[in-house]
């Protein structure tokens, strides 16, 4: 999997939209109970039902989604002892959960640092052309309209499951669909794992375009050890949703310019900034 860091496609105005989604993803990271030392001080059984907790409360499940069959008893997030020893505690939810808001508040949930701040790279690579083309509000309704997409066509195929959903990769997936349509020329600097990371200058159609071959062979349940915990099948939704949605505006989106230099190696490095 090849590693993006740097497009070569300069935009007319600041992409606030993108900024402020990244810090919005970033905060709700760093507050999450059980993730990032949130609850610091505290053993690993007290953080994990702490996390399981919040994650019921705020985060997608497809059952609820699709068949609106909320859980009569979930996590408090105390800790308790069973017959079985030590186990998180559960019991009526003290809380009424909505399912088609939870798709939203899942988008700015992550699992990991690595999980988070690989959406993030992503969004801040490619969000801020399609914030550019599309204008401040458009952009934002286009997200969330990638985000919800995804989190429902995962939920319609996998109906039955009551495992949480969460993250932005649904709605990021949806940018790098419309950035596909609009900038499939832009050259994008990526890194390729090849003995050592190898600097490359790609187009954007051949980036792009092997990250949505990858999801696609990844959601058949090819190429992994079943689904994994990833919802790869979200991301080829938003992706196909956000290329959809931009289509319109294809045609007046003007080229992005062609850089100078080698495409690859020692001597292209000096066109290399983030």
């Amino acid at each position: 999997m090849v590693i993006p860091v740097h497009d070569v496609n300069p935009v007319r105005r600041t992409p606030w939209v993108t900024y402020a989604l990244i810090a919005a993803n970033v905060l709700v990271f760093l507050t999450t109970p059980g993730l990032a030392g949130s609850v610091a001080g505290d053993g690993e059984l007290v953080r994990l039902c702490h996390l399981q907790a919040f994650m019921d409360q705020y985060a997608a499940v497809p059952k609820e989604l699709i068949h609106h069959q909320l859980p009569r008893l979930v996590p408090t997030g105390e800790v308790g002892v069973g017959p079985h020893g030590p186990g998180c505690v559960v019991g009526p939810p003290g809380y009424h959960k909505s399912p088609a808001l939870s798709v939203l508040t899942a988008m700015f949930l992550h699992g990991g640092w690595l999980h988070l701040l690989g959406n993030m790279l992503f969004l801040l690579i490619f969000g801020n052309n399609v914030e550019d083309r599309m204008g401040h509000v458009r952009y934002f309704l286009f997200y969330v309209v990638c985000g919800y997409a995804a989190g429902y066509g995962f939920a319609l195929l996998n109906a039955s499951s009551g495992d949480p959903l969460i993250g932005a990769s649904g709605a990021v997936a949806g940018v790098l669909g419309a950035y596909l349509v609009l900038y499939p020329k832009a050259r994008v600097w990526v890194l390729v794992p090849f003995l050592v990371f190898l600097p490359l200058r790609l187009p954007a159609w051949m980036v792009l375009g092997f990250w949505f071959v990858l999801q696609a062979v990844y959601s058949s349940g090819h190429g992994v050890s079943g689904a994994g915990t990833v919802a790869y099948a979200a991301h080829v939704v938003g992706f196909v949703v956000g290329m959809l949605l931009a289509w319109p505006l294809k045609p007046g989106t003007p080229a992005p310019p062609e850089p100078p230099g080698l495409l690859f190696g020692r001597r292209a490095r000096p066109y290399y900034t983030w």
